[in-house]
């Protein structure tokens, strides 16, 4: 078969893949611009009232502030626990190390609910010691997504760091560098770029996150997937289309500032 012939196929069947994908998503465009109080199709009388709404909202921009605060902490200490982990792993390479692992890995086959009951529990008599530390509280919910996505982080981190050459540590080591230094000036170096793909990660599970948000929060601290649950749960806000809009055009927007940034190296490498 002409490779060609199989070249075009392989990218109809990929814009396929992406329509079918994309559907539901642009489904919710148009009905950020109804005029309606409520969730429908704009027939006709289309209007920009739910995003000035929106950025007039103290609630959607407190809830937007809180997920960025929450999502940026957890995803950090995430990426440093993680790199931490798996680098004490690769340097303590023997059978103890995979019980570690598996232990790590066990909140991952840990139903949702059953995880944020255990971290509600959790919060609620860390409140009792620390009541600015516990339940429905920035520090309380940044310790609960911690906590949740930190196994991710592992297997991101676990997979970029088998690829280092052990053999690097045993030059650094020969030219007598101690175990600080082969950690700062030979590892942490290759392991740059998977630090920050690993925070990437992080920062969108923490970002997305609403079960245990529900469990160990009330009043006090609101994210934008619970602000948006509530929006759907009480009067099904046309708000909710109006930010899902806004998040979809920011995601198009990196990953296409993204090809082209691939695009351009690809161009300066030739």
């Amino acid at each position: 078969m002409n490779i060609y012939r199989v070249g075009w196929l392989a990218k109809l069947l990929a814009l396929i893949t992406m329509g079918f994908l994309m559907l539901p998503l642009a489904a919710v465009i148009p009905v950020s611009f109804t005029g309606k109080r409520y969730l429908s199709m704009p027939e006709g009388d289309w209007s920009l009232r739910h995003y000035i709404t929106l950025f007039h909202s103290s609630e959607w921009i407190g809830s937007i502030m809180n997920s960025a605060i929450v999502a940026i902490s957890a995803a950090l200490l995430a990426t440093l626990l993680s790199t931490a982990f798996v680098i004490a792993v690769w340097y303590r390479n023997n059978k103890w190390t995979r019980w570690l692992i598996g232990l790590c890995m066990l909140p991952l086959i840990v139903p949702p609910v059953v995880s944020a009951m255990v971290l509600y529990f959790m919060t609620t008599n860390v409140s009792r010691i620390a009541p600015g530390l516990g339940y429905d509280s920035l520090p309380g919910v940044i310790l609960a997504h911690t906590l949740l996505i930190v196994p991710f982080g592992v297997i991101n981190m676990l997979v970029a760091i088998s690829r280092v050459d052990r053999r690097i540590e045993l030059a650094a080591r020969n030219l007598g560098a101690g175990l600080w230094q082969t950690t700062w000036m030979v590892l942490l170096p290759n392991l740059r770029l998977s630090m920050l793909t690993t925070f990437l990660l992080c920062f969108i599970l923490s970002w997305e996150e609403i079960a245990v948000t529900l469990f160990i929060t009330s009043w006090e601290v609101i994210t934008l997937p619970r602000q948006i649950w509530s929006g759907l749960r009480d009067n099904v806000d046309p708000v909710v289309a109006a930010i899902s809009t806004l998040l979809i055009i920011l995601t198009l927007t990196l990953l296409f500032l993204r090809m082209a940034i691939q695009g351009w190296r690809a161009a300066q490498r030739h």
